[in-house]
Formats: C-alpha cells, sequence, structure tokens
C-alpha cells in the first residue's frame, strides 16, 4: 500500500512501465528509481497480465483466514452484545474467547462502539441526512404530566406535593388526585434541525393541525418551503383532516413503520434534549412557568446552542435566509 515515504506511487508506476517499453532494462530502470530489481519486475508482471489496473494497490487481506473463529462462536458474540450491552472483558469469559479476539469480532461486524448502536434494539444505527432544508420536517408529540400551582416534588417533599395537587377525581381509582397531562407537539427539520414546539392540552387531531399550520408558517417565514412530513402512527397522524391539511399545501405525508421511533430519529431525539434542556432542566413552581421557559430554550437550540452533528454549529446556521431577512 502507498505511504507518504513511498517510492512507488501509482504515477511512479506508470513512468517504470513507460521507461521500460521504451527499451531500458529493467535493472537500469529500478537503480535510477530507488528501488530494487525484484520490486520493478514485480509490477512490469501485474502491468503485462492486468493491464493499467495492475498498477493499483491491493488490499492486503489474506485470501484465506484458517484460524478465524467460526461463524456460530461469532454470532454468539454479536448476540450478546445486542442484547446485553456487554463489552469484550464480559463476553470473552462466556463464550471462552480472550477479549482481544472477542474486540476483533466486534469491531468486524460494526458493534465495537455501544454509541453506533441503537439502545433498544442493539442493532447498529444507520443514519440519513437531507440534503437541503424542507425536504423531510419530523413531527411528533411527547407527553408530560403538570405541574400543579406551588411546585411538585422537585420542588417540595413528596407528602406535601401529594397535598398540592388538584383535587381532580379519577374514576379508575376511586379519588385519586390527578392533575392531568400537556403534550409537547413538536417538528424538527431533518438538514438543519431547525424546531418548532408548543405545549398544548391534547393530542386529537384538530390540535395537531393547528399546530402544523402554525409549524409551516414558522419555517416558511425561515425561508424553508416544507415538502414532506414524517410522523409515527399516532391517531391524529391517521385522520383525514390531516392527510387533506398536508395535501392541500402540496406536502407528502409519511409515516414510520409501527414499533419503529428509530426512523423519526432527529424529533425523537430533540424530545430528549427537551426533558433534559428544559422540562427538567430545573424546579419549576406551576406549569405556566415550564411552558413560557420554552420559547428562550427554542431560541437558545435554534440560535444559540452548539449541534454535534452540525460540527459545533447551531442549526440556524444552516439556513440560508433565516426569518426572511434576504427576501
Amino acid at each position: 500500500m502507498s505511504h507518504r515515504n513511498a517510492r512507488l506511487t501509482v504515477h511512479g508506476r506508470r513512468l517504470l512501465v513507460t521507461r521500460v517499453l521504451a527499451g531500458r532494462p529493467v535493472p537500469h530502470v529500478a537503480a535510477e528509481m530507488g528501488i530494487s530489481r525484484a520490486t520493478a519486475h514485480k509490477w512490469m508482471r501485474r502491468w503485462r497480465r492486468e493491464g493499467e489496473a495492475g498498477l493499483h494497490d491491493r488490499s492486503s487481506r489474506p485470501l484465506a483466514t484458517p484460524h478465524r473463529t467460526c461463524a456460530e462462536l461469532e454470532a454468539r458474540v454479536c448476540q450478546l452484545r445486542r442484547s446485553r450491552k456487554l463489552g469484550p472483558a464480559r463476553i470473552g469469559p462466556i463464550v471462552g474467547l480472550p477479549a482481544s479476539t472477542v474486540h476483533r469480532i466486534l469491531t468486524r461486524h460494526g458493534l465495537n462502539r455501544l454509541a453506533w448502536l441503537d439502545r433498544p434494539t442493539g442493532e447498529p444505527i444507520r443514519r440519513y441526512e437531507r440534503s437541503r432544508p424542507g425536504e423531510l420536517v419530523h413531527v411528533d408529540i411527547k407527553k408530560l404530566g403538570n405541574i400543579p400551582d406551588g411546585g411538585g416534588h422537585r420542588v417540595m417533599d413528596r407528602r406535601s406535593a401529594a397535598d398540592n395537587k388538584i383535587a381532580t377525581t379519577d374514576r379508575r381509582r376511586n379519588c385519586h388526585p390527578v392533575i392531568g397531562y400537556s403534550y409537547v407537539h413538536s417538528a424538527v427539520d431533518d438538514h438543519s434541525r431547525l424546531a418548532y414546539s408548543e405545549v398544548l392540552t391534547d393530542e386529537r387531531k384538530d390540535t395537531a393541525v393547528a399546530f402544523w399550520q402554525r409549524a409551516q408558517l414558522f419555517f416558511a417565514t425561515n425561508g424553508i418551503t416544507v415538502e414532506r412530513v414524517l410522523t409515527d402512527n399516532g391517531s391524529c397522524y391517521k385522520s383525514r383532516l390531516w392527510r387533506d391539511t398536508l395535501t392541500t399545501a402540496g406536502i407528502t405525508h409519511k409515516r414510520t413503520r409501527p414499533y419503529r421511533p428509530q426512523t423519526n430519529g432527529k424529533v425523537e431525539r430533540f424530545n430528549r434534549t427537551l426533558l433534559d434542556e428544559w422540562a427538567y432542566a430545573r424546579p419549576y413552581t406551576s406549569n405556566d412557568e415550564r411552558t413560557h421557559a420554552l420559547t428562550h430554550f427554542l431560541h437558545t437550540y435554534n440560535h444559540h446552542r452548539s449541534h454535534t452533528a452540525l460540527g459545533g454549529h447551531p442549526p440556524i446556521s444552516r439556513i440560508s435566509n433565516p426569518a426572511g431577512q434576504y427576501t
């Protein structure tokens, strides 16, 4: 294989062949180029046998590896990695192999890094990214428990927090106090990761459609024309109202396979960021306080927060016309 100190690259091998074909002896050409006679004869043999293709580098992988671990044992190693997320030092004693051999097996199958595996299934993550803003927008809903006025158990002890709940009757549990839920509707552009979210009271079709119309306006304000929308199989996204709204706007609607949230991974990952950096970032004394904090979080996320998938830049950096300022 060629390296930075190699005497012969593909260009040098062509030069070798040219000089030999011009009638120069192979030993003389080898001496001029600072290589051995054997090396010069080797490249001439390859050129005569294969032509131009013979002058290119080949893989150094052996044609046969008779001492390689059998396929059944490799399958067992991969199964333990996917199902139990064990490392080479843990898998080795189970299957009777050295940890170094287990590591080579995991590397061969692309399982050597847990960060490359999907958490629920253990399968290697197949990442994708659309080439331009608006080509695909991910939409999803995250359900959050409401916060009673005065705060929940993150602000006070659990007994006091229970007494502070809204006195709403839960018929299934014989007058247990419940406070209900909020639903965070989110839309994330696949290419730029630009995000729009709202905290709403339910996840019905009318609410979901109204949210999407506002989200579409948000993307249009930032110079993004939405072409396709990807959702899960929630009932609101199966409704005729949702379908007709997108069709009227000239938008194609796609749904993920059942029980495959990985396909909608951009917005699923955004939901985790919402929980870590907004919903549970600090104690809130009321549901309204948490809802009002969402606006500040979204601005920070879109305009200032670095995104590892974008080379450390915020999502707005991938928008050519943010907020319509160039129109």
